[in-house]
C-alpha cells in the first residue's frame, strides 16, 4: 500500500471517528421509527383536538428504495401548506360529552336560580318611594339639578394678634340654589373691642357654566368705622383652576367713576389625610384715590398666609398660621399719616366649618 493512499485512509478514519458521536445524539434524539406510537389515540381521548389518524395525504419518497419509519400516517416531508383541510378533522371534538360539552353550556340571562339572594331580603319590607321614610311626592328626586339646596361655609372664623393689638376677623358665604344657579351671600370683615371695624358685604348670583367655574354678578356694600360708606357692582368669576388652585376674582364699578378689583388664590398642601397647609394670597386693586377711606390708586393692599389646618372632620377644622399684611402706594402714605404701619405680621387661629 502506497504512503499516499495510508495517509488518505488514515484522515477517513478520524473523520469518521469524530462524526460517529453527532450520528449517534442526533438518532437518540429524532428517530421517530423508534418510538411507539401505537398506544397514543388521536381520534378519541381529553383533548380531542385533531385526527392525526385520518391524516392520509399523498407524498413523494426521497429514496424510492427506503420507506421511512411510520408514524401512524404523519409525514414530515409534507409541508403545512400542501395539507388539504380535510387533513386536519375536527370533527373528533365530542360537542355531547367530555370536558368541554357546550351542549350543557347555557348563555347569560334567563331566570335567576333557586338559591339567588333575593335583593329585598335586608329592607324590612320597605321599598322604594312608599312607607314611612319615602319622600312625599313635591320632594321626591328625581334629577339633582331640579332640586334646590343649600349651605353655610367660614373659611376664616379667627383671633388675630399684631402689634400687641388683638381682634377678630370673619369670612363666609351663605348660598341657596340648584346646581346651575345659586343665591350667595359672600362676607369678610374684623372685629375689634366689641365693635364692627370695617366689613365687605357682597350679594350675588351665581351661574355655573363650567365643570368647575361659577360666574358671580351681583352688588358689594363697604362700611367702615368712622369712614363713609360704599356700593358698588359687582361682576367675578371662581373655580378651581388647573392644579387644584382655588381661585375668586371679582370686578366692581362704584359711583363717581371709582372702579376696584379683587384677587385671591389659595392651595391645600396635604401632609396626610386630615393634616393639611394651605398658602393663600389675596389682593386689592383700585381705579383711582379714596382719601376718606385712606385708599390710593394701583395696588393698594395684599395679603400672604399660611395656615396649618386639621380636618376633625369635613365640617369641622381647627387651625393655626401667620399671616404678612402690607400697603402700598399712596395707601401706604394714608397709613403712616394715621400712625398706622405699612407692613405687619399677624399669628392667627381659628376654625374653618360649614353646614
Amino acid at each position: 500500500m502506497s504512503h499516499p493512499l495510508k495517509k488518505k485512509l488514515f484522515a477517513a478514519a478520524i473523520v469518521t471517528a469524530g462524526a460517529m458521536p453527532m450520528f449517534a445524539y442526533a438518532q437518540a434524539s429524532m428517530d421517530h421509527g423508534s418510538m411507539d406510537m401505537s398506544n397514543m389515540d388521536h381520534g378519541a381521548g381529553t383533548a380531542q383536538a385533531k385526527d392525526h389518524g385520518a391524516t392520509q395525504p399523498s407524498q413523494k419518497q426521497t429514496s424510492p428504495g427506503k420507506a421511512m419509519p411510520a408514524m401512524q400516517g404523519m409525514t414530515h416531508d409534507t409541508s403545512p401548506a400542501t395539507v388539504p383541510a380535510s387533513a386536519h378533522n375536527m370533527g373528533a371534538m365530542s360537542q355531547g360529552g367530555g370536558e368541554m360539552d357546550h351542549g350543557a353550556m347555557q348563555m347569560q340571562g334567563g331566570s335567576a336560580p333557586p338559591d339567588a339572594r333575593d335583593p329585598n331580603g335586608y329592607s324590612d319590607g320597605y321599598v322604594r318611594n312608599a312607607g314611612k321614610y319615602a319622600l312625599p311626592p313635591s320632594e321626591a328626586l328625581v334629577m339633582s339639578d331640579m332640586h334646590n339646596f343649600g349651605s353655610v361655609t367660614f373659611d376664616r372664623l379667627e383671633y388675630v394678634r399684631a402689634r400687641g393689638n388683638e381682634w377678630a376677623a370673619y369670612e363666609g358665604e351663605a348660598w341657596y340654589g340648584g346646581t346651575y344657579n345659586r343665591a350667595a351671600l359672600k362676607a369678610e370683615g374684623e372685629v375689634a373691642s366689641g365693635k364692627l371695624r370695617e366689613s365687605k358685604t357682597q350679594l350675588l348670583w351665581r351661574h355655573a357654566v363650567a365643570t368647575f367655574w361659577d360666574t358671580e354678578l351681583g352688588v358689594r356694600f363697604d362700611h367702615g368705622q368712622g369712614e363713609p360708606n360704599r356700593k358698588w357692582l359687582a361682576f367675578g368669576f371662581k373655580g378651581l383652576a388647573p392644579y387644584w388652585f382655588d381661585v375668586d376674582a371679582t370686578a366692581y364699578v362704584g359711583p363717581s367713576g371709582r372702579t376696584a378689583l379683587w384677587l385671591k388664590a389659595s392651595y391645600d398642601i396635604l401632609l396626610t389625610q386630615k393634616l393639611y397647609l394651605q398658602p393663600s394670597v389675596e389682593a386689592n386693586v383700585y381705579g383711582k384715590d379714596d382719601e376718606r377711606r385712606g385708599i390710593g390708586s394701583g395696588v393698594s393692599d395684599g395679603t400672604a398666609g399660611l395656615r396649618l389646618k386639621y380636618e376633625v372632620t369635613r365640617q369641622f377644622v381647627p387651625y393655626v398660621g401667620v399671616e404678612w399684611s402690607g400697603k402700598f402706594g399712596k395707601t401706604a402714605d394714608y397709613a403712616r399719616a394715621e400712625g398706622e404701619p405699612k407692613q405687619e405680621t399677624r399669628f392667627v387661629a381659628g376654625l374653618s366649618f360649614r353646614f
